[in-house]
């Protein structure tokens, strides 16, 4: 996820109390066999955390998805869009079901102090020397990719139907899931009619599971502001176009953009992350460079908010009697742009049902949308929209530590930070039966 996942704590989780993660009433034999497969689901995991790979760079990972895969008798293609894998098993008619896992870590340096904690450094592309973490649970995914493929593979008379599993690179780039469309995703491998995936959730206990109807993740826009100016001495400010202050004008009227041209009834952010300028206490520059992100639900609310940064930029520089030669330059990142999540609202309903009954009510709880973002949208949008899609969230808190920091008020490491260390095994068991059950709940045998 290519932004933490916040806001959710206020749910009405720490009403639900301890959930056994025993106590549910799912298949026994299927409960059986992923318990049975845990230690050897486990030792892949902890590979994967200790070698963990940045977008782009996903072949080690992509590597072992992928023997796994063939082990099994899926039909494997790898470097799909990339560094991507697909992996395809037909067990007769019926529909076409794709499960995805994203596999790429994070540039951050692991804190958790914990035995098995990434040491791996690297030099991404920018020349930037930095630590890489899966600060965000892909391991999780991967291994519970994993522990998926080997129960429907284990249990192929129970369904009937064409599984295809992907592994798909770059998700906190916001790039992967486009580029193995582009590399054709849907037309040299059967195109599902439902799409399913899962994310690691840091903000509620351990083997919960959250869903949200309709929009789930926001829209996504990285969007850079080159504000130009007149440099000069800062004893002489009257000789110069100051872009600083220029910029800080521009600054301070984005925030008007959500507080009064965007309906209170719609969720929009527009956010200033970075503002560089200068290089002396006695120089005034002649540029100053803006990085914002831009989130937001709705097609029309995203345009909104797009033109409106460019509008506003310009305003306030004919305002500060720019020339037209030097207006700021608005520059929206389209290869980073990540589309809002929209979990197909009927089949999510279903599917939740279908949860709650394999789970018990208790761990299956409906939750609000978060502003974060997740390519894992592509696979339902624009040109595929007759793909039904639904991702959920499995918490990843140790009940102990989400008790105590509820009775404490206090703050728990979220996705990205160098210090989250989610309870891996209730992950991935979680999410390993959770998936392989709607897989087969898609895929039954009649």
């Amino acid at each position: 996820m290519r932004i933490l996942l916040a806001g959710v704590a206020a749910l009405a989780l720490s009403a639900v109390g301890a959930v056994s993660a025993a106590a549910q009433a799912g298949d026994p034999a299927i409960q059986a066999e992923i318990k049975k497969d845990m230690p050897s689901l486990m030792a892949i995991y902890a590979d994967l955390h200790a070698n963990p790979e940045l977008s782009f760079m996903e072949v080690r990972s992509a590597g072992i998805m992928a023997a796994e895969a063939r082990k099994l008798g899926f039909k494997v293609t790898e470097k799909v869009g990339g560094t991507g894998i697909v992996a395809v098993m037909e067990n007769g008619p019926g529909p076409v079901v794709m499960l995805r896992a994203d596999m790429d870590g994070l540039p951050v340096i692991e804190q958790t102090g914990l035995p098995g904690a990434s040491k791996v450094r690297v030099t991404t592309k920018e020349g930037v020397e930095t630590g890489v973490m899966h600060a965000c649970g892909h391991d999780t995914h991967m291994t519970a990719w994993v522990g998926v493929a080997r129960r429907m593979a284990a249990n192929k008379d129970k369904w009937s139907g064409t599984l295809v599993m992907i592994g798909q690179p770059a998700e906190e780039r916001g790039a992967g899931a486009r580029m193995m469309l582009e590399d054709g995703l849907y037309t040299r491998f059967p195109k599902p009619q439902y799409a399913l995936a899962f994310h690691d959730a840091a903000q509620f206990p351990a083997g919960q599971i959250g869903y949200t109807p309709g929009y789930a993740l926001a829209n996504v826009d990285s969007v850079d502001i080159l504000v130009k100016g007149v440099g000069g001495h800062g004893a002489y400010p009257q000789t110069t176009k100051d872009p600083i202050v220029l910029a800080s004008r521009i600054v301070g009227a984005l925030q008007t953009l959500v507080s009064r041209e965007i309906s209170p009834l719609d969720s929009a952010v527009v956010t200033v992350g970075s503002f560089h300028a200068g290089a002396k206490h006695n120089i005034i520059s002649d540029e100053a460079k803006l990085q914002l992100t831009v989130r937001s639900y709705s097609d029309e609310v995203r345009n909104h908010l797009l033109d409106g940064i460019a509008r506003i930029a310009k305003g306030e520089a004919i305002a500060a009697g720019m020339p037209d030669d030097k207006m700021p330059v608005v520059s929206v990142q389209k290869d980073e742009y990540t589309p809002a999540t929209f979990n197909t609202v009927d089949f999510t309903e279903d599917m939740a049902a279908f949860l709650k009954t394999q789970f018990s009510e208790a761990r299956v709880t409906k939750m609000p949308p978060v502003m974060g973002g997740e390519d894992f949208s592509r696979y339902s949008r624009d040109a595929n929209k007759d793909v039904k899609s639904l991702i959920i969230w499995v918490g990843g808190v140790p009940r102990a530590e989400y008790d105590a920091a509820q009775k404490a008020g206090k703050s728990l490491p979220s996705l990205h930070s160098p210090f989250w260390a989610p309870e891996a095994d209730t992950v991935i068991e979680t999410a390993t039966e959770a998936l392989t059950g709607m897989a087969m709940k898609l895929m039954g045998k009649k």
